[in-house]
């Protein structure tokens, strides 16, 4: 299953993001974006999550792969973790960024960088029914490595059960986007300083085989698909991508 199956139905993700005192952006609103559409891009493209959950009175932030299906985002690690057990029914934020490219201006204070991030808040919850939880862990999977589910061994019941799964409802969220080029002072337009920007996106290179493989195991074709492509590049980065010497598949 890939996350394009996963995906809410088109009318679902033409809804707007909810509203709410905590998704409400307070500075650069212009950067926002409403619609669920832009949410679900963001979490496509990305790869890496961060939890923020409260232990003991203490904040702690845990970064983690994850995956979707529909209206839900589902984070996974050791069934040890302590923020992955401590976020089981409480408020927990979840956030996803992706670097597009360092802003250089002409002045230091106006130095930024173009990026799309999105900002999760709801309840969380431990991941028991077992049919679900495999199907998170497909979702996580295959989200980190389209088609992967298929090609390896799925998880025994042992690995299972040290395996935590949370889940996280995406109800309440905010999408923030930066692109362009450098807003410099008009008295430093003249200055004669370089400005402009450095694309950024993430590459895999060649797969390289784990060395106890038996002789005459090829590369499977989802992995060589992933070589030297792209992963999640903002669409204008994407529209560029030969003059930026990248591959675009």
């Amino acid at each position: 299953m890939t996350l394009a199956e996963q995906a809410p139905d088109r009318s679902a993700a033409d809804l707007p993001l909810s509203s709410t005192p905590r998704t409400t952006l307070q500075r650069l609103r212009e950067r926002g974006r409403t619609d669920r559409a832009e949410l679900d891009a963001v979490l496509n493209a990305g790869l890496v999550c961060h939890l923020g959950v409260v232990i003991d009175g203490e904040p702690v932030v845990l970064p983690t792969g994850y995956g979707r299906i529909g209206g839900t985002l589902y984070l996974h690690g050791s069934s040890a973790n302590r923020s992955l057990l401590a976020a089981d029914g409480q408020q927990v934020c979840v956030t996803v960024t992706l670097l597009d490219g360092l802003v250089c201006a002409r002045a230091v204070f106006h130095h930024s960088m173009n990026y799309r991030s999105a900002v999760i808040f709801g309840a969380a919850r431990l991941v028991t029914d077992p049919a679900e939880k495999l199907a998170a862990l497909r979702a996580v999977t295959d989200h980190l490595v389209p088609g992967r589910w298929e090609h390896a061994r799925e998880p025994t019941r042992k690995e299972l059960a040290a395996t935590a799964v949370v889940a996280v409802p995406l109800d309440e969220a905010s999408v923030k986007v930066r692109s362009g080029g450098p807003k410099d002072d008009p008295e430093d337009y003249d200055s004669g300083i370089w400005a402009g920007v450095l694309p950024a996106a993430l590459t895999f290179g060649p797969a390289e085989p784990d060395p106890a493989l038996p002789p005459g195991v090829e590369i499977p074709g989802h992995i060589a698909a992933l070589a030297g492509r792209p992963r999640g590049a903002a669409p204008d980065l994407m529209a560029d991508a030969d003059h930026l010497g990248w591959a675009n598949g």
